[in-house]
Protein backbone atom coordinates (compact mmCIF):
# COMPACT_ATOMS: atom_id res chain seq x y z
CA UNK A 1 0.00 0.00 0.00
CA UNK A 2 2.86 2.36 0.90
CA UNK A 3 4.44 1.71 -2.19
CA UNK A 4 0.94 1.70 -4.51
CA UNK A 5 0.31 5.24 -2.92
CA UNK A 6 3.08 7.00 -3.94
CA UNK A 7 2.56 5.23 -7.41
CA UNK A 8 -1.16 6.23 -7.95
CA UNK A 9 -2.01 10.59 -7.76
CA UNK A 10 -5.48 8.71 -8.30
CA UNK A 11 -5.75 6.50 -5.59
CA UNK A 12 -3.99 9.32 -3.11
CA UNK A 13 -6.69 11.49 -3.99
CA UNK A 14 -9.76 8.93 -3.42
CA UNK A 15 -7.82 8.49 -0.20
CA UNK A 16 -7.68 12.03 0.74
CA UNK A 17 -11.51 12.90 -0.05
CA UNK A 18 -12.05 9.86 2.01
CA UNK A 19 -13.42 7.83 -0.80
CA UNK A 20 -11.11 4.46 -0.70
CA UNK A 21 -10.20 2.86 2.74
CA UNK A 22 -8.49 -0.58 3.16
CA UNK A 23 -9.56 -4.41 4.74
CA UNK A 24 -7.35 -6.99 6.26
CA UNK A 25 -8.20 -10.43 5.83
CA UNK A 26 -11.60 -9.79 4.35
CA UNK A 27 -13.68 -12.38 3.26
CA UNK A 28 -14.58 -12.44 -0.37
CA UNK A 29 -17.96 -14.62 -1.74
CA UNK A 30 -17.33 -15.89 -5.32
CA UNK A 31 -21.25 -14.56 -6.32
CA UNK A 32 -21.21 -17.98 -9.28
CA UNK A 33 -20.33 -20.87 -7.16
CA UNK A 34 -20.83 -19.45 -3.83
CA UNK A 35 -17.16 -19.98 -2.45
CA UNK A 36 -15.48 -17.65 0.16
CA UNK A 37 -11.88 -17.12 0.57
CA UNK A 38 -10.24 -14.28 2.92
CA UNK A 39 -8.04 -12.03 1.12
CA UNK A 40 -5.30 -10.48 3.00
CA UNK A 41 -5.35 -6.89 2.08
CA UNK A 42 -8.42 -5.25 -0.25
CA UNK A 43 -8.58 -1.47 -1.19
CA UNK A 44 -12.43 -0.53 -0.94
CA UNK A 45 -15.37 1.73 -0.90
CA UNK A 46 -16.32 2.01 2.70
CA UNK A 47 -19.07 0.04 3.47
CA UNK A 48 -21.74 0.68 6.60
CA UNK A 49 -21.69 -0.92 9.72
CA UNK A 50 -19.38 -0.53 12.72
CA UNK A 51 -17.08 -3.64 11.58
CA UNK A 52 -14.48 -4.26 14.50
CA UNK A 53 -14.91 -2.90 18.41
CA UNK A 54 -11.18 -1.32 18.54
CA UNK A 55 -9.92 1.28 16.95
CA UNK A 56 -9.61 1.59 13.33
CA UNK A 57 -6.29 1.24 12.29
CA UNK A 58 -4.22 4.04 9.67
CA UNK A 59 -1.35 2.40 7.61
CA UNK A 60 0.91 4.26 9.80
CA UNK A 61 -0.33 2.88 12.89
CA UNK A 62 -0.05 -0.53 11.63
CA UNK A 63 3.85 0.81 10.25
CA UNK A 64 4.25 1.00 14.09
CA UNK A 65 2.43 -2.15 15.68
CA UNK A 66 4.76 -4.86 13.27
CA UNK A 67 7.74 -2.65 13.85
CA UNK A 68 7.98 -1.88 10.30
CA UNK A 69 11.23 -0.46 9.75
CA UNK A 70 11.55 2.70 7.62
CA UNK A 71 14.65 4.76 6.69
CA UNK A 72 14.32 8.83 7.33
CA UNK A 73 13.41 9.26 3.61
CA UNK A 74 10.35 6.49 3.87
CA UNK A 75 9.05 7.62 7.03
CA UNK A 76 9.06 11.70 5.57
CA UNK A 77 7.15 9.97 2.37
CA UNK A 78 4.74 7.99 4.60
CA UNK A 79 3.77 11.16 6.89
CA UNK A 80 3.49 13.07 4.05
CA UNK A 81 0.52 10.64 2.32
CA UNK A 82 -3.04 11.38 2.52
CA UNK A 83 -4.23 8.69 5.98
CA UNK A 84 -5.34 5.88 4.95
CA UNK A 85 -8.15 3.92 7.18
CA UNK A 86 -9.05 0.89 8.01
CA UNK A 87 -13.16 0.60 7.31
CA UNK A 88 -15.72 -1.62 6.91
CA UNK A 89 -15.68 -3.35 3.40
CA UNK A 90 -17.91 -2.20 0.93
CA UNK A 91 -17.82 -2.26 -3.06
CA UNK A 92 -13.97 -4.48 -3.17
CA UNK A 93 -11.84 -2.25 -5.27
CA UNK A 94 -8.62 -4.02 -5.23
CA UNK A 95 -7.73 -7.41 -3.79
CA UNK A 96 -3.86 -9.00 -2.47
CA UNK A 97 -3.18 -12.58 -1.87
CA UNK A 98 0.47 -13.16 -0.39
CA UNK A 99 2.11 -16.41 -0.09
CA UNK A 100 5.70 -17.25 0.75
CA UNK A 101 7.30 -20.20 -0.03
CA UNK A 102 10.27 -20.98 2.73
CA UNK A 103 11.13 -24.16 2.31
CA UNK A 104 10.91 -27.79 1.05
CA UNK A 105 9.97 -26.43 -2.53
CA UNK A 106 9.58 -29.38 -4.26
CA UNK A 107 6.03 -29.97 -2.11
CA UNK A 108 4.89 -25.80 -1.53
CA UNK A 109 4.95 -25.68 -5.58
CA UNK A 110 1.28 -27.52 -6.39
CA UNK A 111 -0.35 -26.03 -2.97
CA UNK A 112 0.83 -22.21 -3.93
CA UNK A 113 -0.11 -22.78 -7.06
CA UNK A 114 -3.53 -24.06 -6.02
CA UNK A 115 -4.50 -21.06 -3.06
CA UNK A 116 -3.27 -18.51 -5.65
CA UNK A 117 -5.46 -20.07 -7.85
CA UNK A 118 -8.58 -19.94 -6.34
CA UNK A 119 -7.91 -16.16 -4.63
CA UNK A 120 -7.86 -14.82 -8.61
CA UNK A 121 -11.34 -16.70 -8.97
CA UNK A 122 -13.03 -15.66 -5.87
CA UNK A 123 -12.09 -12.02 -6.42
CA UNK A 124 -14.20 -12.01 -10.04
CA UNK A 125 -16.26 -13.85 -9.40
CA UNK A 126 -17.50 -11.62 -6.72
CA UNK A 127 -16.47 -8.63 -8.72
CA UNK A 128 -15.44 -8.75 -12.53
CA UNK A 129 -14.39 -4.97 -12.13
CA UNK A 130 -12.09 -5.51 -8.89
CA UNK A 131 -8.15 -6.35 -9.39
CA UNK A 132 -6.56 -8.88 -7.96
CA UNK A 133 -3.05 -9.08 -7.03
CA UNK A 134 -0.98 -11.72 -6.63
CA UNK A 135 2.78 -11.95 -4.45
CA UNK A 136 4.79 -14.73 -3.60
CA UNK A 137 7.93 -14.70 -1.78
CA UNK A 138 10.27 -17.15 -2.25
CA UNK A 139 13.20 -18.55 -0.45
CA UNK A 140 16.92 -19.25 -2.11
CA UNK A 141 18.66 -20.02 0.97
CA UNK A 142 20.66 -23.06 1.32
CA UNK A 143 18.80 -24.16 4.36
CA UNK A 144 16.30 -23.29 6.32
CA UNK A 145 15.13 -23.99 10.20
CA UNK A 146 11.38 -24.74 10.28
CA UNK A 147 9.59 -23.18 13.01
CA UNK A 148 7.31 -26.03 12.77
CA UNK A 149 9.68 -29.02 12.18
CA UNK A 150 11.61 -28.22 16.03
CA UNK A 151 10.38 -31.09 17.09
CA UNK A 152 12.06 -33.03 14.80
CA UNK A 153 15.25 -31.95 16.09
CA UNK A 154 17.64 -28.35 15.71
CA UNK A 155 18.58 -29.97 12.35
CA UNK A 156 18.00 -27.40 9.55
CA UNK A 157 15.98 -28.33 5.95
CA UNK A 158 18.69 -28.74 3.05
CA UNK A 159 17.63 -27.22 0.15
CA UNK A 160 18.99 -28.13 -3.74
CA UNK A 161 19.25 -24.15 -4.71
CA UNK A 162 18.79 -22.59 -6.97
CA UNK A 163 16.92 -25.47 -8.75
CA UNK A 164 14.52 -25.33 -5.71
CA UNK A 165 13.90 -21.47 -6.15
CA UNK A 166 13.81 -21.95 -10.03
CA UNK A 167 10.46 -24.74 -9.58
CA UNK A 168 8.65 -22.44 -7.26
CA UNK A 169 9.27 -19.52 -9.69
CA UNK A 170 8.29 -21.81 -12.35
CA UNK A 171 5.21 -23.00 -10.67
CA UNK A 172 3.80 -19.58 -9.48
CA UNK A 173 4.34 -18.57 -13.37
CA UNK A 174 1.95 -20.47 -14.76
CA UNK A 175 -0.93 -18.86 -12.96
CA UNK A 176 -3.67 -16.88 -15.78
CA UNK A 177 -3.40 -13.88 -15.98
CA UNK A 178 -6.11 -11.63 -17.75
CA UNK A 179 -5.72 -7.88 -19.91
CA UNK A 180 -9.53 -7.68 -19.98
CA UNK A 181 -12.30 -7.56 -17.56
CA UNK A 182 -14.17 -10.08 -18.96
CA UNK A 183 -10.72 -12.78 -18.54
CA UNK A 184 -10.09 -14.48 -15.65
CA UNK A 185 -6.60 -14.04 -14.39
CA UNK A 186 -4.80 -11.93 -12.60
CA UNK A 187 -4.33 -8.25 -13.16
CA UNK A 188 -0.86 -8.04 -11.61
CA UNK A 189 1.89 -10.54 -9.80
CA UNK A 190 5.01 -9.89 -8.24
CA UNK A 191 7.53 -12.55 -7.04
CA UNK A 192 10.35 -11.58 -4.61
CA UNK A 193 13.58 -13.75 -4.04
CA UNK A 194 14.74 -13.25 -0.26
CA UNK A 195 17.46 -15.58 1.37
CA UNK A 196 16.57 -16.57 4.56
CA UNK A 197 18.33 -18.53 6.95
CA UNK A 198 15.72 -18.07 10.10
CA UNK A 199 18.39 -18.96 12.29
CA UNK A 200 17.55 -15.82 14.36
CA UNK A 201 21.37 -14.70 13.92
CA UNK A 202 21.74 -14.29 9.62
CA UNK A 203 20.29 -11.37 8.83
CA UNK A 204 17.84 -11.66 5.88
CA UNK A 205 19.09 -10.87 2.16
CA UNK A 206 16.68 -9.47 -0.63
CA UNK A 207 18.17 -11.33 -3.80
CA UNK A 208 18.06 -9.35 -6.93
CA UNK A 209 20.19 -11.80 -9.53
CA UNK A 210 19.54 -14.92 -11.22
CA UNK A 211 16.91 -16.79 -10.41
CA UNK A 212 15.14 -13.64 -8.99
CA UNK A 213 12.99 -12.33 -11.64
CA UNK A 214 14.78 -9.71 -12.90
CA UNK A 215 14.19 -5.71 -13.91
CA UNK A 216 11.85 -5.28 -16.36
CA UNK A 217 10.38 -9.01 -16.36
CA UNK A 218 6.33 -8.97 -15.45
CA UNK A 219 6.75 -10.44 -12.39
CA UNK A 220 9.38 -8.03 -10.79
CA UNK A 221 8.10 -5.96 -7.79
CA UNK A 222 7.84 -2.86 -9.58
CA UNK A 223 6.23 -4.21 -12.85
CA UNK A 224 3.68 -5.32 -10.46
CA UNK A 225 3.64 -2.40 -8.67
CA UNK A 226 2.97 -0.18 -11.90
CA UNK A 227 0.59 -2.01 -13.73
CA UNK A 228 -1.66 -2.14 -10.45
CA UNK A 229 -1.24 1.55 -10.46
CA UNK A 230 -2.12 1.67 -14.14
CA UNK A 231 -5.31 -0.36 -13.87
CA UNK A 232 -6.27 1.33 -10.72
CA UNK A 233 -6.23 4.46 -12.39
CA UNK A 234 -7.92 3.42 -15.73
CA UNK A 235 -10.61 1.45 -13.71
CA UNK A 236 -11.74 3.82 -11.24
CA UNK A 237 -11.36 7.50 -11.90
CA UNK A 238 -14.99 7.54 -12.19
CA UNK A 239 -15.66 6.86 -8.49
Amino acid sequence: MFDLLQNSGLLRAHVQAGKVAFGINHQMVDFVNDKRKDLDLVLCRPGSGTGSKRKPYTLASLAKKWGIELTEDQQARLDALPELTEAPVGHVLAALEAKACMTEHGKAGPRLYDELNSSHQIVHGASSQALAVGFCMVNAADKFYSPTNRHNGPDANVHSQPHATQKAIEAVSRLPRRSHSSDRGYDGFGIVVVDLVNDGVTPVKLVTGPPAPAVGNIFHYDSMLHRVAHEYDTNFKSI
